[in-house]
């Protein structure tokens, strides 16, 4: 497996993810990834979320070198309901402000921990602004985790010191990126709001500052996936970084994959013996994330193209099933019988996506999701709706060219959605995306070279694990 720390004693990484799933995922991967070369590694989290990345990490072969340490979550304190300690289950959108209060009254138990575990290097979110000054005190290296692509650090960036959406004149007229490679164009309104919303831009400047202080950078990504945005990051901003992704790849088994992320809603074998009756390439799987939470208009509008595309459909729902559930069009149900299937709830996302049945993905590009689609080798249906994912339709749609855009105009964070996306455009979509015309298929050929190259760069030799060989040498190093 490449170089091991072997020789004296492994080094010791104490990796500390944001409690939200999106972000534990990824980082939880990243620990099983450094512990399979023999690095000592310890997740530090909270109570609660401590049987969720518990369960993550008992199914794999190297957990005896994984280590979890909880530190108490201060709800009560910082004005949350008791036992709130994780993003997605916070209750409503104005106890946003106070879970990220409550993230910085973690500091004195991140310390102790510092102070108890003395590791070789300290791993944390990009919310975790604190945990700079907090490593600097212990005089210890720490490296930080967005969980994003390196084309969405690089735009974020251009966006943010150039501010391009200044010099058009309606929302509508598109501009090019300046300075970015690949001439890539938006819209004042998929990107100017996000700077907009509260406290947005500051907060993006102060992640900027921390992360020019600290060591460098790592990504979940590869470089084959987004090389000039790679080099871009490293030359022209002028960051140490490290790409060692797709994360997802180290759960090689079925069990490994199963247990990655919550309990599914949905019996394996329902949903795999229903793939296993429909044509390779011909059914479309439909989710968007464990945050976005859809009105019923839009949800209705799904349904509805859906259906009136004829193909096949996986659809992950963020609802509860209730009676006479208003987002479903009367007798939806019985009349998609056989040819659609409704996940009400966690949907083992990466099990699915790699059903050779699969033939496009509709998502609202998180980076996660967008990963775990390249790995899979699917052509995306993109919906973006915030954070960075407007960026992620462009690295898709234009520099990948493994996708179409539903066309979404306007970024947004909570409330308010863009509703101009109806069924007759997502039955349009789902029926080219699927089709067999050459475009289609070109898509389809792209999308699966992407594929071979995700799992080439994790094995010995390849991009990603020689990035990691190079991460943990020198940290071994610095101590001397």
């Amino acid at each position: 497996m490449g170089a091991e720390t072997t020789a004296h004693s492994p080094i010791h990484i104490l990796f500390f993810p944001f409690m939200g799933h999106g972000h534990m995922i990824p980082m939880v991967d990243m620990a099983k990834l450094f512990a399979s070369k023999g690095v000592k590694t310890t997740i530090l989290t909270t109570p609660l979320n401590a049987p969720f990345i518990f369960k993550t990490i008992e199914k794999s072969k190297i957990h005896s070198n994984i280590n979890i340490q909880t530190i108490k979550f201060p709800s009560v304190e910082a004005g949350l309901p008791d036992g709130c300690e994780n993003f997605d289950s916070i209750p409503s959108p104005e106890f946003i402000p106070l879970f990220f209060k409550g993230t910085e009254l973690l500091q004195e138990g991140f310390e102790q921990q510092l102070s108890l575990q003395r590791p070789n290097c300290v791993v944390s979110d990009t919310f975790f602004t604190w945990t700079n000054d907090s490593s600097a005190k212990f005089n210890i290296p720490r490296i930080v985790f967005y969980g994003v692509s390196f084309f969405s650090m690089c735009a974020t960036e251009c966006v943010r010191l150039y501010k391009p959406y200044e010099n058009v004149s309606s929302d509508s007229e598109s501009f090019v990126i300046p300075s970015l490679p690949g001439e890539i164009k938006m819209t004042r309104t998929q990107v100017a709001d996000y700077l907009k919303i509260g406290d947005w831009l500051e907060r993006l400047t102060k992640f900027r500052e921390v992360e020019e202080k600290s060591y460098g950078v790592v990504f979940n990504s590869f470089y084959e996936l987004e090389k000039d945005y790679a080099d871009y990051y490293r030359k022209v901003i002028g960051r140490r970084a490290w790409h060692i992704g797709p994360l997802s790849l180290c759960n090689i088994d079925k069990e490994q994959k199963k247990y990655r992320g919550k309990e599914a809603s949905i019996d394996e074998h329902e949903w795999q013996n229903w793939l296993d009756t429909k044509e390779a390439n011909s059914v479309v799987y439909v989710s968007f994330g464990s945050i976005v939470n859809f009105p019923d208009s839009h949800l209705r509008e799904i349904a509805l193209g859906l259906e009136a595309s004829g193909q096949p459909f996986i659809w992950a729902v963020k609802k509860s099933k209730k009676d006479g559930e208003e987002w479903l069009p009367g007798g939806f149900e019985k009349r998609i019988e056989g040819k659609g299937l409704i996940i009400r709830g966690w949907a083992p996302q990466v099990s699915i996506l790699e059903h050779e049945a699969i033939g496009a993905f509709m998502t609202h590009c998180g980076w996660n999701s967008t990963l775990e689609g390249v790995v899979a080798g699917v052509p995306f249906i993109t919906w973006p709706v915030s954070a960075e994912q407007f960026y992620n339709e462009r690295l898709v749609v234009d520099v990948l060219k493994t996708g179409v855009p539903v066309g979404v105009k306007r970024w947004c964070l909570f409330g308010d959605m863009d509703d101009s996306i109806k069924w007759d455009t997502i039955e349009k979509t789902v029926r080219n995306i699927l089709g067999k015309d050459e475009a289609a298929e070109e898509m389809r050929k792209k999308a699966k070279e992407l594929s071979r190259l995700a799992r080439k760069t994790v094995e010995e030799g390849g991009s990603s694990d020689l990035d990691l060989d190079a991460f943990i040498a020198e940290f071994d190093s610095l101590r001397g």
